[in-house]
């Protein structure tokens, strides 16, 4: 648990409420939280949903695990430790980003559970929409552009997940993309349409 360190500070309230943000921009403000092993395809996916609502007309922003270690988090490493503060940082952006009325679609393996209870609990109910891309590690690894799962099995990368750290599977996710037996395409189609059936996009 993170403690509050500074003291004599005061939350400061908006003019523009979240409700009003949300009806100009025909959307409500969640966070899509893509979790699952290294080449599983969430930051393929949440791309192709980023370019599809845009194509829409609606707003979001894909907060790209790799991309956020190069600024905000650029001081965390992989333990364990920092891997719950990285998420940590992460779910405390995007629960701003769904203030503002955005759709944030978060893509990190983020591998405990725990942590994505964390992230989960920092924003209210119906908020944090857990998206467990599935997809076996052996498949992933043939993904592997990086080359990332071969240096790991070599010892080369420690704590690397899926292979000598553990990747625990949600429990409840509210959907669950299976990148193996999906193409791109279908698995877009399923979480655009989720987001349609609930009402958080509309025309």
């Amino acid at each position: 648990m993170t403690v509050q360190i500074a003291t004599n500070i005061v939350w400061h309230g908006g003019n523009v409420s979240k409700k009003d943000r949300e009806e100009l921009l025909r959307q409500k403000g969640v966070a899509l939280w893509f979790t699952g092993l290294s080449g599983s395809g969430k930051s393929t996916l949440a791309g192709e949903i980023e370019k599809r609502l845009f194509a829409g007309g609606h707003l979001s922003y894909v907060l790209d695990g790799d991309n956020i270690r190069f600024g905000l988090n650029k001081n965390l490493g992989f333990s364990p430790e920092d891997r719950a503060e990285n998420i940590r940082r992460i779910g405390e952006v995007a629960k701003l980003f769904a203030d503002a009325g955005i759709i944030t679609l978060t893509a990190f393996i983020s591998p405990y559970r725990a942590d994505r209870d964390t992230a989960r609990g920092l924003l209210k109910e119906g908020e944090f929409i857990e998206v467990f891309v599935k997809c076996p590690v052996l498949e992933c690894e043939k993904r592997d552009t990086k080359g990332l799962y071969k240096k790991a099995r070599a010892g080369e990368i420690k704590e690397f997940t899926g292979i000598s750290a553990p990747y625990e599977e949600p429990v409840s996710p509210e959907l669950v993309v299976d990148t193996a037996r999906l193409t791109l395409d279908e698995a877009a189609d399923l979480v655009i349409r989720y987001l349609a059936d609930r009402g958080i996009t509309r025309q």
